[in-house]
């Protein structure tokens, strides 16, 4: 039996109540799952794992919604934060972009406006997880290579030749052949250009130079 995917999960971060409903609805109306709450400390407090974004406003009574942020990056939560914001609140927005928020819309917003803006957040969260499962992958399998086909592997990505590497390991340069081999497949490269990307994301060697 084929398990039917949960539908995304907003959490409601906001004081006024009539908003949270308002908001509970229209998102409940384009399929999406909501959790209200009236503070960030019942929010943080909440452990919110499932939550795959978050409106957030940026003035509440007790934390603020830069504090609640704040807390979130420290905790190392991943989920896209839109923060909703009053009259005369965009400095502080902006400041929660520079921290690493989606977006801000600021208050009174349309309901296509936010719809669009939730949508576009789930995107892209889930754009980077898939980024962040790639590279744990392929972390896992670089782990697994033995010391040497590591050593070799970079030293490729860093442009040396086979008869470099042999030369600076004090190995063959069958040897060498051999390992990158075993190294390019291991890791699903299937040519120099997608190891040197590989190396890349890892953090193996640095990325060249944008001209």
């Amino acid at each position: 039996m084929t398990e039917v995917p949960a539908s995304p999960c907003i959490a409601v971060v906001d004081d006024d109540e009539a908003l949270r409903d308002s908001l509970a609805w229209l998102l409940d109306s384009v399929g999406l799952a909501t959790r209200a709450f009236a503070d960030g400390e019942a929010f943080l407090a909440a452990g919110l794992d499932v939550c795959d974004a978050v409106l957030l406003d940026v003035r509440m009574p007790g934390l603020s919604g830069l504090q609640v942020q704040q807390r979130l990056i420290e905790r190392g939560d991943t989920a896209p934060i839109i923060f909703m914001t009053g009259h005369g609140d965009v400095p502080m927005a902006v400041a929660a972009l520079k921290a690493g928020a989606f977006d801000f819309l600021e208050k009174p917003f349309n309901q296509q406006q936010l719809i669009d803006a939730v949508q576009q957040a789930l995107a892209e969260h889930q754009r980077l997880g898939e980024i962040r499962a790639r590279i744990d992958d392929l972390r896992a399998r670089y782990d697994a290579l033995r010391p040497k086909e590591r050593r070799i592997m970079v030293h490729v990505a860093e442009g040396m030749t086979s008869r470099e590497i042999a030369v600076h390991l004090d190995v063959s340069a069958k040897t060498v052949e051999i390992y990158r081999l075993r190294a390019m497949k291991a890791l699903g490269a299937a040519n120099l250009a997608e190891l040197v990307r590989i190396c890349v994301a890892l953090g193996l060697v640095d990325p060249l130079p944008q001209r």
